[in-house]
């Protein structure tokens, strides 16, 4: 009795592990998909300038599309901008602590375009570079960062770089 008992301890350990490795396999599947993200920097607009506290607001557009069939959401889009090809700061776009279902979801197909509020300094950048944005007299804005797209299963992180003139 105590061999049949060890026995069906060991087909369920054994059982566990193949649904385990299953899951893993099955998420993997999803990644490849997940890279198949597409970013696209759509429009940096001056939302707001603050002469009491030295600061301007930019709306940051980024256009995401879903080229592959895995639907998915996106977490996070960390992202460096840059004006005229000077670094003007770190921006971020972050959904991370909204549920899964609560977030926009990106069918196959989907283009969808995500805002993010990046704020700036007058003194993080060189005086004459702070008056050409808040006269929006810069010609070219360009970011690059890191895409952070998930499913239920499986998260993906995408290295981008896009701009627009």
């Amino acid at each position: 009795m105590a061999l049949q008992s060890k026995m069906t301890v060991y087909v369920a350990v054994a059982g566990v592990l193949a649904l385990m490795g299953g899951i893993v396999y099955y998420a993997s599947l999803d990644n490849v998909e997940l890279e198949q993200v597409e970013i696209e920097l759509t429009n940096v607009e001056l939302r707001d300038v603050s002469i009491i506290n030295n600061q301007a607001k930019f709306d940051v557009t980024f256009l995401i599309k879903n080229p592959s069939d895995k639907t998915f959401t996106v977490a996070l889009i960390d992202y460096q901008l840059y004006g005229d090809g000077i670094e003007l700061g770190s921006g971020q776009y972050s959904t991370v602590d909204i549920a899964l279902p609560g977030r926009a979801v990106f069918y196959s197909g989907a283009e969808v375009p995500l805002k993010s509020t990046f704020v700036i300094n007058k003194s993080e950048v060189n005086e004459k570079v702070y008056e050409n944005l808040i006269e929006n007299q810069i010609g070219n804005f360009s970011a690059e960062g890191v895409i952070t797209t998930q499913t239920s299963w499986s998260t993906t992180d995408k290295e981008f770089q896009t701009s627009i003139n």
